[in-house]
């Protein structure tokens, strides 16, 4: 047997060992790229369907904002119906008021009972004067804090809409 034949079979025996390292490598790195494409894969449907998730939440708290911003504007546009209905019977009241005043000075004959009218006169104009403030005021205040309360349970609705 001729030296060349043994190293000739040597060579052979090292091709094929590391022919087949080479092919394990390569189907190691085949598989490990299928995991990560499959791990990547994975991360973007995870991706995908949280931001899906996040702007249906998003938009749910747009449309309760606006439900609430709707069903404020309709308390304030009842509140304003109501106080102008409030500031027209206080208008009636301050009539009769003022009615009642010019009543209490009828002209008479007994002198006594005039310097009595025209104090019943000047003390029903005060009291019409006083009524016709306090009732503006009281109007005033109403209004105040109908603006105030509906302003609040439309910041607690908006807060409730984020925070759910």
């Amino acid at each position: 047997m001729s030296p060349w034949v043994g190293l000739a079979a040597g060579l052979v025996l090292v091709v094929s060992h590391w022919g087949a390292y080479e092919h394990g490598r390569s189907v190691e790195q085949a598989q490990a790229g299928q995991v990560s494409a499959q791990r990547d894969s994975g991360d973007r449907l995870a991706e995908v369907l949280g931001e899906r998730g996040a702007r249906q939440q998003e938009h749910q708290r747009a449309q309760a904002q606006e439900e609430a911003r709707a069903h404020a504007y309709e308390r304030h546009q009842a509140a304003a119906t109501d106080a102008a209905g409030a500031d027209a019977a206080g208008q009636r009241l301050r009539n009769e008021g003022v009615k009642l005043a010019a009543a209490v000075s009828c002209p008479s004959t007994d002198t006594a009972a005039v310097a009595r009218g025209q104090a019943a006169t000047r003390a029903a104009m005060v009291l019409s004067d006083l009524l016709a403030r306090a009732d503006a005021r009281a109007g005033e205040l109403a209004k105040a804090y109908d603006q105030a309360r509906i302003a609040g349970q439309l910041c607690e609705a908006s807060y409730n809409a984020l925070t759910k």
